[in-house]
């Protein structure tokens, strides 16, 4: 792991409560709000792809009928009907949670920004926040919140969990903030969500995927739920995660290293234990010229985990998001992996499905050892006329080892987003992200977001 350690000069808080309620917009190297921005941008493009999924579109329309708004309301991801804070906080990680392309960290095996965002989206609504420096700052401490809370329970329980078991952590903090709780009522806050967070199968829907996906959005109602409980006097504490003693030096640098730089960026929108063998094929076919007609079957060695993603015939995107063989095949017919690789009539293409079904999947045992610091793979080609291709090992690119690069980014963004917002709206949000923390506010990119895609 590439842990960047980064010096603040004012004092660092002593406990997460400190951390979460005492940092200030100058506490953060500017490095750091430069990587928060980036994360912001790559989320808000997700989205915008996820709106149109079946997924997102039966999430808001729950939202919308079960979690009223009650008095006032707030707006979700690019819909603007009104919900509740919690609804608009469970329909947006599940519309990002749609289409697998969001940020995500090597040692919590999940995914921070996908249910911090929607969740601090809905509290600067409901709480009528909109500084813009307000916003990053929590931003911030949201990943690096959640980021801790999710190694913490991985390393003290033996359940392979989603990531809505500990996002909910760290979005019931961020409430914390929002509402002005006293330090008590943060640990109260903070031990609901540990309670009520969605400890989940995430090896059940690998095996079977379905809508479920990563548990993100359930994990990020139930800390917008927790925080407002325990501002009312519900009672919860400890988080067992923050305060059990022997977690201590995980939390005790707070302020001093901003694990917010170890989340990885996806090139492509699919599970990221598939992406290895989808970045060494595309390797193999560039080097050597072929085609996919130039392929009878592909072998892949790989770890355990990804090796259970083994759906060669996927009926819909959530099995094509979570299946190595039909993404792998994919990228090497089309050459890419985008959203509309793995959705729509893609799922119908003839030669995707004649390599997805060729592909076998063999498990390494040099790359179990290594996961999940190392997500690793080598792949085979075996074309018609005899010839066999094998790969290096590969590993996926936008690790913090080996990030994507701002283009790269940026370009990312406007394929995702541009085909749903247009080119014209697109630009409006990178900049207005890009402004943020400039002290103009965040009313602007707020009203961009939360409108429906059809609206401009």
């Amino acid at each position: 792991m590439n842990e960047r350690k980064t010096s603040i000069t004012s004092p660092r808080p002593k406990s997460p409560v400190d951390f979460i309620l005492g940092l200030n917009y100058s506490d953060i190297p500017e490095q750091t709000i430069h990587f928060a921005r980036r994360c912001l941008l790559d989320l808000i493009g997700v989205a915008a792809a996820g709106v149109n999924t079946p997924l997102s579109i039966a999430i808001r329309k729950h939202a919308t009928e079960q979690l009223a708004a009650g008095q006032g309301g707030v707006k979700m991801l690019f819909d603007s009907r009104k919900v509740s804070p919690m609804g608009a906080a469970l329909a947006g990680g599940m519309t990002i949670d749609s289409m697998d392309a969001h940020d995500g960290h090597k040692l919590t095996k999940g995914h921070v920004g996908c249910g911090v965002l929607p969740g601090l989206l809905a509290f600067t609504q409901a709480e009528k926040h909109f500084d813009d420096r307000e916003f990053l700052t929590a931003l911030v401490i949201g990943y690096e919140l959640g980021t801790r809370a999710g190694i913490a329970l991985h390393s003290t329980v033996g359940d392979y969990h989603t990531s809505g078991a500990w996002v909910s952590i760290a979005v019931a903090a961020l409430g914390a903030r929002a509402l002005r709780l006293n330090a008590q009522q943060t640990r109260e806050a903070m031990g609901i969500a540990e309670y009520h967070g969605p400890r989940s199968q995430m090896m059940r829907v690998i095996d079977t995927p379905t809508m479920l996906k990563d548990g993100s959005g359930w994990g990020a109602m139930a800390g917008v739920s927790a925080a407002y409980l325990a501002a009312d006097g519900f009672t919860g504490a400890p988080a067992i995660t923050v305060e059990d003693q022997q977690l201590t030096p995980l939390w005790s640098d707070l302020g001093d290293n901003w694990r917010i730089h170890e989340q990885y960026f996806k090139p492509y929108p699919v599970c990221r234990w598939a992406q290895p063998s989808v970045e060494a094929a595309l390797a193999l076919c560039r080097t050597h010229a072929i085609s996919s007609t130039d392929i009878d079957r592909i072998e892949v060695a790989t770890f355990h985990e990804a090796r259970r993603l083994s759906t060669s015939l996927p009926e819909n995107t959530e099995q094509a998001q979570y299946s190595l063989p039909f993404a792998t095949a994919a990228a090497i017919v089309f050459g890419d992996l985008g959203p509309e690789q793995v959705s729509g009539q893609a799922l119908q293409h003839p030669e995707v499905l004649r390599l997805s079904a060729s592909l076998k999947i063999v498990e390494d045992d040099q790359f179990n050892r290594e996961f999940p610091a190392r997500r690793l793979a080598r792949v085979s080609l075996l074309r018609k006329d005899g010839r066999r291709h094998q790969s290096e090992i590969a590993e996926p690119r936008g690790d913090p080892e080996a990030p994507l690069d701002e283009i790269e980014i940026v370009r990312k963004y406007h394929q995702l987003s541009e085909p749903l917002l247009g080119s014209e709206r697109a630009c409006q949000i990178e900049n207005q992200v890009h402004k943020l923390g400039s002290g103009d506010g965040l009313s602007a990119l707020i009203e961009n977001i939360t409108s429906d895609i059809a609206s401009w």
